[in-house]
């Protein structure tokens, strides 16, 4: 099958003909309909992620069909068109038991633990625990972004957060997870500030229901913390910061009222600094969000089928497996065009 590989980190990858997979007992493999480019493959790429072993094919939320499934496997069948968490979770451990699946001890990650969807094919741990049923009617490029950046905005907010309705959130940076998260945080009824240094991410932003965008270009920290503060009326109830800078993140903490939540959804490639001395004279909360088991997707699911969540309207550009490696570098470089990308393998 035809595949995006690298053999060596932060090396250009390479468009090239590598062994199709085969299923493990339990696990399935998936044709590619539409997989998603997202910031989390580069780190991978470049070296910033110890799960990952070269020579390495990346890509980890994608929407396909199953062409075959391994011994044991009951739920699913070869033809059903389905879509999994990044976080592939064991069934067995202690935190799939109390249902926890998005930090399961033994997770596998597609494009992180093996080879991933930037590819014709791509194998699946477990498929009776991590497969989900996607509709027909779901368009291909809307559901494969649901199993990382919807998934890990949507149990932020929803499940870690708690966001109620008509709550003050701001979201610093609306690359793909961010503007997901605005979107998700609309359909909750919350309140949006959207902050980003580039007007068109913002007016994307603004598009998805943000209630007030604060370009940060040519502002200070303490002037955008400020803003984020006069437009909510002396702060947010629920931060989420989705580039994974520890100035950000800073910004994103100090933009809440007292009481507040923040949730963490951007990775590091090193440990940051926080503002502990406003998290306790604040009485704040900093929160993680890991993804989302499958059992959990219903509730998604059904947002997205009332229409009052439409993560279709965020992609801004369709690719074919030849121009993943130039979007790769792109995006590693920060020139990528806002929005989000999505890969047909088959185009």
């Amino acid at each position: 099958m035809r595949a995006v590989y690298y053999e060596t980190f932060a090396s250009p990858p390479i468009v090239t003909e590598v062994p199709e997979p085969v299923p493990v007992p339990g696990g399935a493999v998936i044709a590619v309909e539409a997989t998603g480019l997202c910031r989390s493959d580069i780190h991978a790429w470049v070296g910033h992620d110890d799960g990952v072993s070269l020579p390495h094919v990346p890509g980890h939320e994608f929407v396909g069909r199953i062409v075959e499934v391994g011994a044991g496997v009951r739920r699913f069948s070869p033809g059903q068109r389905v879509t999994v968490p990044f976080v592939c979770a064991c069934g067995q451990c202690p935190e799939c038991a109390s249902g926890n699946g998005q930090v399961c001890r033994n997770q596998t990650q597609p494009g992180f633990t093996h080879w991933g969807s930037y590819a014709d094919r791509v194998a699946v741990t477990s498929a009776d625990v991590n497969l989900i049923e996607v509709p027909e009617s779901l368009d291909a490029g809307a559901a494969a972004i649901l199993g990382c950046r919807f998934a890990t905005s949507y149990r932020g907010l929803a499940t870690q957060a708690r966001l109620a309705d008509g709550e003050w959130v701001v979201i610093v940076g609306c690359g793909g997870v961010g503007l997901s998260a605005v979107l998700i945080a609309s359909a909750l009824g919350a309140r949006v500030v959207g902050v980003d240094i580039s007007n068109e991410a913002l007016e994307l932003a603004r598009a998805a229901g943000a209630e007030h965008i604060v370009n940060s270009s040519a502002l200070t920290d303490d002037e955008v913390v400020e803003a984020v503060r006069g437009l909510t009326g002396g702060g947010a109830q629920v931060s989420l910061e989705a580039l994974g800078r520890e100035s950000t993140t800073n910004v994103a903490i100090r933009s809440l009222a007292r009481r507040g939540r923040h949730v963490q959804v951007g990775l590091f490639s090193e440990a940051p600094r926080v503002p502990m001395a406003e998290v306790i004279a604040g009485e704040l909360a900093i929160l993680g969000s890991h993804g989302m088991s499958a059992a959990e997707y219903p509730a998604m699911l059904d947002l997205v089928a009332s229409g009052r969540l439409r993560p279709q309207e965020l992609i801004t550009a369709t690719i074919g497996l030849n121009e993943v490696p130039a979007a790769m570098a792109a995006m590693a470089e920060g020139r990528s065009p806002a929005g989000v990308t999505i890969i047909r393998p088959g185009v």
